[in-house]
């Protein structure tokens, strides 16, 4: 996609599941010009976790990159899962349900890049005062010192020419939970989209 001069192009879909044996691979290629903005969410899901369902997949892999004008890169990305090593995602992910990225870049959406860095500050330096949740004791070990982890992550930093962009990554051990953070950060986009995100 070519996002124009003045223009905004948003991406949030639903998260990717990925069900036993499934194959999944996709490549966004984005190019801007230097007023140009642009929101992406890239997510998915071990399913329906309550009911049961794990990550259980061949491969998942998501490349999103952006260009800038004489085809500069800006951004490049990719989260590769694979059952090639000896141990499977299932285990590799522990108790974790749902990745998802959130892209911000562009003019029009300083005013929602700045709240949302605050907004991450803010949860993360709450949540790590107090672990969500324990999910059990440090592996090989006898000791009583146990593995606390909470049951959402998230980091967030700038990227591009000025720091014209934010990214900010999510692990979480719920879908539900990200659908909130993702309506929560992104609701400052209602007054340019007509809606609110995941509303």
């Amino acid at each position: 996609a070519r996002i124009g001069s003045g223009a905004l192009f948003v991406v949030i879909p639903d998260p990717v599941t990925c069900f036993s044996t499934a194959r999944y691979s996709q490549k966004q290629v984005f190019r801007v010009v230097s007023d140009s903005s642009l929101v992406i969410v890239d997510w998915f899901t071990s399913g329906r976790h309550e009911s049961g369902e794990k990550w259980d997949f061949e491969l998942y892999r998501s490349s999103n990159c952006i260009f800038a004008e004489g085809n500069q890169p800006v951004f490049l990305d990719t989260v590769l899962l694979e059952q090639s090593s000896p141990v499977d995602i299932a285990e590799r992910m522990h108790e974790y349900q749902v990745i998802a990225m959130v892209l911000i870049y562009g003019p029009k959406l300083k005013h929602v890049q700045d709240q949302v860095q605050e907004n991450v500050k803010r949860l993360m330096s709450q949540q790590l005062q107090i672990p969500s949740t324990r999910l059990g004791c440090c592996a090989k070990t006898n000791s009583d010192n146990c593995l606390v982890r909470p049951a959402f992550i998230a980091s967030c930093s700038a990227f591009g020419p000025k720091g014209m962009g934010v990214v900010v990554r999510v692990a979480s051990t719920t879908t539900e939970a990200v659908y909130r953070f993702l309506h929560h950060q992104l609701a400052g986009m209602e007054p340019l989209l007509g809606v609110s995100p995941y509303s």
